[in-house]
């Protein structure tokens, strides 16, 4: 490395001729042990862009999340009285010997925004805030504050007398007050209302202490049950088509009344306002998988009619500026949004009829058209301010959180991102490049972790970590230029430069899965065949209607198996084996063969360890400071009883065989004595998704993003289905893991399924026996099909922009 790595003062002029100030120009890490490093020494350039590489599981995120970035943040978090850091969430120091260098580091990662329903494009970025000024300022007629046009917000009126002490003297004085809110009453902001299948709360054949109630967590031997069953309101052992209406209505709708129940004060609530509170307040995506089959087949969501989805009050809608009113400027697509405030902008200058109003709202102008131009900058324009955020992709999320920071004045920042590639078709990912390049040269400094050799390309400095995966991984094998990278021999230097060649036939389709007048979000008319039997690949620029074509008139048929991009929820207790199904088989086969209760061998049921209730660590809160964990002296860790730890199956204790990496299980549960069919089969499917080297007990907090979609293949690859839909398989993955996902994808059609995939990555487009191309735009831009065929006859035509980079990808200019 060619810059300079002494922290020796020097004073002005001195003989290096470098002030002291500017001798601070890397960032150290030195004996970094953060998960799977291994004791890793790294220099880093600042205000450079940095790019880290390696394979899934190769410790990348372990460096720059969990380490770097944790520590920057820390140490922020560290500046604050302890007053204020009682209120923050507490990290503790990553395990490394030195981290010298730091500056504030920016986190734009990949997780989804939103978890609640009312959050929505507009709301997570603040751009909705600016626009519901604008029209409490420009809006005739004048309907009220800005709060007015928020569907946040409720209409609240309220008089009383109130008690005032005044020169020693009480005195009582009637008061009244009205918050005007823009929440439309009927649906209150959510732009849906809900209808109940009573049949799926109930058995109305049934009494609630026989089991009436169908409801997740309502057994009639839980506290929900058996609150029901003792409320009063109606007799808990009569059936519930037999209640009289009262009855029936105090159990559906009964507002909450403090009721004793065995002794304990507790609050009754009629079935469906404590369903809409305990369920219908959550992001739908947010919810457990059992918790999100219930809602999906109890509760019927309509548009409301009343404010017709668009959240708010007919009060609010009646203000307009230029005959638009809120409501319709949220619906608008953001580019066209974007002219509409410039149009406004322009009539301000123009000396028009209002002009000095309009003039007096141009800071606020000038802020909105600036947010709103970053998104259409940023490859987002397709998007509405109404839009969902519990909707958006990992990669719209993160390009999202982007916008915040691309006008920002803030230099000498980190910005750390997490393949800011994802959901990018070729096209779009130059014009990523060209942002975190303009980050960079604003004199910040930038770490990429990403796959995608052509963001690798415009690194000025490379990180790569390998050379394996897990514990085969976590050291640096290369550490220098991306040419220096091409050369060193490296798995990731040996990929970079690979080109995939189209096949020399494709596959004859043996039938085929008809769309007709698909108009799902920007989608216009859709006719099309899949083809069946054969390997799909559904491609097009972000926003062209990809996953509204498949999922809106793919997913749902019979015997259509989908794997989305939905992050995996798991606490620090779950792990591969509880995920994938994988621990029932092994208990059952340890309680068999020791004659004892399954529920044993579960470190979260009656197989814990009773000192730590089988977590296999200690965890002490220090309140403010970083809290503490330490390994379990009574179990060392082992999450069991000693006593579970003496039951043996093939030689081996329940510890033990967590502690097995799955290509060893894999052999262990194949034959043998330790025989386990069901748990083989798991096993083997983790196997073809390339996790062979993962533990079946590490805690899913620990498995990096690529990790975590392949594990939830593994697990859709084990349902019963016909036509598997796989929606950006290469998220997270390397370079030569794409190699592995193409065979994993060809022995699926071989096997007889049809597989749709919706993906950017020009490998797999190449390795595809039929491809759908959707756009040609963005938006109201795209939504038609323009061109459908083998790859062959899209590349040739160079038609469409995926022909052109594929074309240019598997045969490329030298």
């Amino acid at each position: 490395m060619s810059m300079a790595t002494s922290t020796d003062t020097q004073p002005v002029g001195g003989p290096t001729g470098l002030h002291a100030a500017d001798s601070h120009d890397l960032i150290r890490v030195h004996g970094a042990r953060e998960n799977n490093l291994k004791d890793i020494h790294v220099e880093l350039p600042k205000r450079r862009l940095t790019v880290f590489t390696g394979v899934s599981g190769s410790g990348k995120s372990s460096l720059v999340f969990s380490t770097i970035a944790a520590e920057s943040q820390r140490l922020i978090n560290e500046t604050y009285s302890a007053f204020v850091q009682g209120f923050m969430p507490t990290q503790a120091r990553p395990d490394v010997d030195v981290l010298d260098g730091l500056t504030t580091a920016i986190i734009v990662d990949q997780e989804r925004m939103g978890g609640d329903v009312r959050s929505t494009v507009g709301t997570a970025t603040d751009t909705g805030a600016l626009l519901r000024i604008l029209f409490s300022r420009l809006g005739q007629p004048y309907v009220g504050p800005a709060k007015a046009f928020s569907f946040n917000v409720a209409t609240i009126s309220g008089a009383g007398a109130v008690t005032i002490e005044k020169g020693g003297r009480t005195t009582k004085e009637r008061r009244s007050f009205e918050i005007i809110g823009g929440a439309c009453p009927r649906c209150e902001g959510r732009g849906t209302v809900s209808d109940f299948d009573l049949t799926a709360l109930y058995d109305d054949s049934k009494s609630i202490v026989e089991g009436a109630l169908t409801i997740p967590n309502y057994s009639v031997d839980g506290w929900y049950g058996r609150i029901f069953a003792n409320s009063g309101f109606f007799p808990g052992d009569k059936p519930i088509r037999d209640f009289t209406k009262r009855e029936l209505n105090a159990l559906l709708h009964k507002e909450p009344t403090r009721i004793k129940v065995e002794g304990i004060n507790v609050t009754f609530e009629g079935l469906i306002p404590r369903i809409e509170k305990s369920f219908l307040a959550k992001d739908r995506e947010a919810m457990q998988p059992h918790i999100r089959a219930f809602v999906d087949r109890a509760i019927v969501f309509r548009t409301c009619p009343d404010c017709g989805g668009t959240r708010l009050t007919e009060l609010a809608r009646s203000s307009k500026i230029e005959g638009i009113n809120i409501a319709d400027a949220c619906a608008m697509q953001i580019s066209d949004l974007a002219e509409w405030v410039r149009g406004l902008e322009r009539a301000g200058g123009d000396g028009a009829q209002g002009s000095s109003t309009l003039s007096g709202v141009a800071p606020l102008l000038a802020s909105l058209r600036h947010t709103l131009d970053s998104f259409v900058e940023i490859g987002l324009g397709y998007l509405s301010l109404d839009r969902p955020s519990g909707t958006l992709s990992g990669g719209e999320a993160q390009r999202t959180k982007m916008i915040r920071h691309l006008g920002s004045s803030l230099t000498d920042v980190t910005y750390v991102f997490d393949e800011p590639t994802i959901g990018l078709h070729p096209h779009d990912i130059a014009r990523m490049n060209d942002l975190l390049l303009r980050l960079r040269d604003k004199g910040n400094t930038v770490l990429v972790v990403e796959h995608k050799p052509e963001t690798i390309a415009i690194a000025d400095h490379v990180v790569d970590l390998g050379p394996g995966a897990g514990t085969a991984g976590g050291q640096v094998v290369f550490e220098g230029t991306v040419e220096g990278l091409r050369a060193g021999g490296t798995l990731t230097g040996r990929h970079l430069d690979d080109r995939a060649s189209l096949k020399p036939s494709v596959r004859t389709p043996s039938g085929a899965l008809e769309v007709r007048g698909a108009d799902t979000h920007n989608l216009r008319d859709v006719d099309v065949d899949i083809p069946l039997g054969v390997l799909v690949v559904v491609t097009g620029v972000a926003g062209s209607g990809k996953s509204s074509l498949i999922h809106g008139s793919v997913a749902g048929r019979e015997g259509v198996v989908v794997v989305d991009q939905g992050a995996i929820k798991g606490s620090r207790r779950s792990n591969p084996a509880t995920y994938t199904g994988l621990l029932e088989p092994i208990r059952k086969a340890f309680a068999k063969a020791n004659g004892v209760k399954p529920a044993l061998f579960s470190a979260n049921s009656e197989g814990a360890c009773p000192n730590c209730n089988g977590a296999g660590v200690i965890y002490t809160d220090l309140a403010m400071m970083a809290g503490v964990a330490t390994t379990c002296d009574v179990c060392e860790g082992k999450r069991f009883d000693a006593s579970v730890l003496e039951y043996t199956f093939g030689g081996r204790d329940i510890s033990e065989v967590l502690a097995m990496p799955v290509t060893e299980a894999e052999e262990f549960f194949g034959g043998g004595p330790a025989h386990t069919p069901a748990a083989h089969r798991i096993l083997q499917r983790l196997a073809d998704v390339g996790l062979g080297y993962v533990t079946l007990g590490q805690p899913l907090t620990t498995l990096s993003g690529g990790e975590r979609q392949r594990l939830k293949l593994a697990v859709h690859m084990g349902e019963k289905g016909s036509v598997y839909v796989l929606d950006e398989p290469t998220t997270g993955l390397h370079l030569a893991d794409v190699e592995q996902l193409l065979g994993l994808l060809d022995r699926l059609v071989d096997s007889g399924k049809s597989v749709i995939v919706i993906e950017h990555h020009q490998a797999v487009m190449a390795h595809a026996d039929w491809i759908i191309d959707l756009g040609p735009g963005a938006g109201h831009d795209g939504g038609r099909v323009v061109f459908e065929g083998p790859p062959a006859e899209l590349i040739a035509g160079r038609s469409t922009l995926t022909g052109e980079h594929l074309a240019d990808y598997v045969s490329p200019a030298r």
